[in-house]
């Protein structure tokens, strides 16, 4: 690989200006995150001197990079595609992490690299804002899905007392898979066979790409649903995903993955820079122009 090829990777080959606290995402693509997006309005809006940046590192340069990240100048990072299982292993991750199978966001404790899974906070955060209260009395949650994104809600999940959680794939071993690591409150039912555990849910998540803008459509008959659901998507592009408008026509409220992509960018923020920022409408805005520019 030619110098300048690298260089381009890894952030033009430039460290970050003595003084200037910076952070980056990193991710083989990354140039669909909206996380220097979100966080470089933070920066300004707070008036912190920092940066936030991209950094492209392919598969076989993860571990140098990471091992190179305080000498770079950087003083955490997250982490997306297809990278996040890998650095849970070049890390010290707390119990979500583990937990969860994967990382997301790294920081620094001294000169350990530490490191946590905030798509944990960032879908219950959401859920908290779109739905308030309900985790009183939570009785039963349906979720699409069985991959990264399905552990961390269901992780979430079980730390705020959901009672039942029925997990549906169309591949029923991977869905059992999940069932082994979480235990007994979780059960698997078989895709074609959902209709009948909506009956008695409190809360449907879609963890799936299914909905996603270029993926096949989500079809699911929410007919079943009590009055009082609640339907949730981790999918953000589109934001009103068909699934959620179904819900909001039936009258359930709703909880969009733009919310959750916004909220789960807190806790890094807040670990980098040292204030715990608001998500916003006016930031909300903001991005969902740039989706809809893309």
């Amino acid at each position: 690989m030619s110098g300048d090829r690298r260089a381009a990777q890894f952030g033009g080959g430039r460290n970050v200006t003595a003084g200037l606290r910076a952070a980056c995402v990193i991710g083989w693509p990354a140039e669909h995150s909206r996380s220097p997006l979100i966080h470089n309005y933070w920066l300004k809006h707070y008036c912190i001197a920092g940066d936030y940046r991209r950094e492209l590192v392919p598969r076989e340069e993860l571990a140098g990079f990471l091992g190179s990240l305080a000498a770079r100048g950087y003083v955490g990072a997250n982490v997306t595609v297809p990278h996040k299982e890998a650095a849970l292993a070049l890390s010290k991750p707390d119990d979500r992490a583990s937990a969860v199978g994967a990382v997301n966001t790294l920081w620094f404790d001294g000169e350990a690299l530490r490191s946590t899974n905030s798509d944990v906070e960032g879908f219950l955060d959401n859920l908290d804002a779109c739905a308030p209260h309900w985790d009183r009395g939570a009785g039963k949650a349906v979720v699409l899905g069985a991959g990264g994104a399905a552990r961390a809600v269901i992780y979430g999940l079980l730390t705020r007392g959901v009672e039942r959680i029925t997990v549906v794939n169309r591949t029923p071993s991977r869905a059992e898979i999940l069932r082994q690591a979480f235990g007994g409150r979780v059960q698997v039912v078989q895709w074609d066979k959902v209709g009948g555990d909506l009956i008695d849910a409190a809360l449907l998540v879609n963890t799936t790409t299914l909905g996603m803008t270029g993926q096949p459509d989500l079809t699911i008959d929410l007919a079943p649903l009590p009055s009082h659901a609640i339907v949730a998507d981790v999918v953000y592009v589109p934001v009103s995903t068909p699934l959620l408008a179904a819900a909001k026509a039936r009258g359930l409220r709703t909880a969009d993955g733009l919310g959750m992509l916004l909220h789960q960018a807190v806790r890094g923020f807040a670990l980098w820079f040292g204030t715990k920022p608001d998500v916003t409408p006016p930031l909300r805005a903001l991005v969902e122009a740039d989706l809809l520019r893309s």
